[in-house]
């Protein structure tokens, strides 16, 4: 009665699998860990128990009924996260992949543990050893796995500027897919006819260790075009503060010619007064007022952030959009300044080139940042908008090219990992950013 469960043990593999394809998306997950518990492991336990028994009691491979189960488990997975299907079914695929190793590797095992006398008797299943030692090296995968999987397969998931990766990424998984199937003996005898268990064993390792280092290098590659993508931000920032400090420069230096000029002015305007001239006055006036700057040149006491909001103020002000801005942000703000000009900067990039399609004179750019309960920074953008805002699943769909916004997205990024919070509103015309960044 025992032997029902050697079935059971090759479907139960699901399990470690669906957690496994989790990790790396936690933090995209649209329920709750305790109802995803609810809905998916305990049912799947369910369906593994009771497809080994129908399995056992039919005699019929368990094979078919672990494709079903598979298919349906990465259908729940990916309608369960709001992301791609592209990047959802590529993990996927790479945790099948893996597991479709593993599955070779226990087959070799199992060929090894039961006897030649048995080899001619119809063995539809794993021995029970075996199906503990696939499950226990599912497992452990897992275990290996997860640290990586929730650090750098994570960094590189939430990563908008690899998005196109996961157009081609799943070809790898599926071709090691395909070679393990591929091996399956036809005859439970082949595997014992001369060297070929050896082979079949070497082949099986040799596999697992090639995907996995295939694994590893994509992450690596992933890691420095990551770092990378950092570095252009920063040196974005940097040419932010480049343009700032040279507008600065300027306005100090027409502020120089203005106080410099100011005694010309005078003596313009008293020969003017002695002449009973009032109308060259008004019009005098009028020509110097028009020659002073009117760009406010500081809007708060925070360098980066003063620095990202004089660069679009500038941007705004050659495209002829008024720019209202409110910050109060101390020189030293509670978190990570590199964080905040980027979510400063994807938000005023928006409205900006959402305020230069619209009519000139519904145009504007209206934010305010300032510091709440000495560990919150409270940002607001709002603009008008022309068209139809494209939004699915939660997720703005970006009106220039293709598929999800990438700046927006990455503002909810930074807002997740901070321990924050994000809300956007469309209305009347008007969209408005709400952001609460965490220490």
């Amino acid at each position: 009665m025992i032997n029902i469960l050697r079935p059971v043990l090759e479907l139960t593999v699901v399990i470690p699998g669906l957690l496994l394809a989790y990790l790396p998306l936690n933090s995209s997950l649209r329920y709750s860990v305790r109802k995803l518990f609810g809905w998916l492991l305990l049912p799947s336990l369910g369906l593994c128990i009771a497809g080994g028994f129908f399995c056992y009691h039919v005699r019929i491979s368990s094979a078919p009924f672990l494709l079903i189960l598979t298919t349906g488990a990465i259908a729940i997975y990916m309608i369960s996260l709001p992301v791609s299907i592209w990047k959802s079914g590529s993990i996927a695929l790479a945790v099948c992949a893996v597991f479709a190793c593993l599955n070779s590797i226990s087959r070799a095992i199992n060929a090894v543990m039961i006897s030649e006398s048995n080899l001619y008797g119809h063995e539809l299943w794993f021995q029970i050893p075996a199906g503990l030692l696939y499950n226990g090296f599912c497992w452990l995968f897992v275990l290996l796995a997860w640290y990586p999987a929730t650090h750098s397969v994570r960094d590189m998931a939430e990563d908008e500027n690899l998005a196109q990766t996961w157009y081609v990424f799943w070809i790898l998984p599926l071709v090691f897919i395909g070679l393990n199937l591929f091996m399956v003996p036809r005859y439970k005898g082949t595997l014992y006819s001369g060297r070929i268990l050896k082979g079949y064993i070497i082949i099986s390792l040799t596999l697992l260790l090639i995907l996995c280092l295939f694994y590893t290098m994509f992450l690596l590659i992933a890691d420095s075009l990551n770092k990378n993508a950092k570095l252009q931000q920063e040196n974005h920032l940097l040419n932010m503060q480049q343009t700032r400090y040279d507008n600065l420069c300027t306005a100090i230096e027409e502020t120089r010619h203005a106080r410099h000029d100011m005694r010309h002015h005078f003596h313009q305007l008293s020969a003017m007064a002695e002449n009973g001239d009032l109308e060259g006055i008004r019009e005098y006036l009028s020509l110097t007022g028009s020659r002073i700057p009117s760009l406010d040149m500081h809007f708060c006491k925070n360098r980066a952030a003063d620095s990202v909001a004089g660069y679009y103020c500038e941007l705004a002000h050659r495209s002829g959009i008024p720019f209202q801005a409110q910050m109060d942000l101390p020189a030293k703000v509670p978190v990570d300044e590199i964080d905040m000009c980027l979510v400063l900067s994807n938000l005023l990039e928006n409205a900006l080139e959402a305020s230069q399609k619209t009519s000139p004179s519904r145009r504007h750019i209206k934010i305010t940042a300032y510091l709440h309960a000495e560990h919150l920074i409270l940002i607001q953008v709002s603009n008008p908008y022309d068209g139809e805002i494209r939004e699915k699943n939660g997720i703005f769909q970006s009106s220039k090219r293709t598929g999800n916004g990438i700046g927006l997205q990455s503002v909810r990024r930074i807002c997740e990992k901070n321990g924050g919070a994000d809300s956007f509103t469309y209305k009347d015309g008007i969209f408005t950013a709400k952001v609460m960044l965490h220490d």
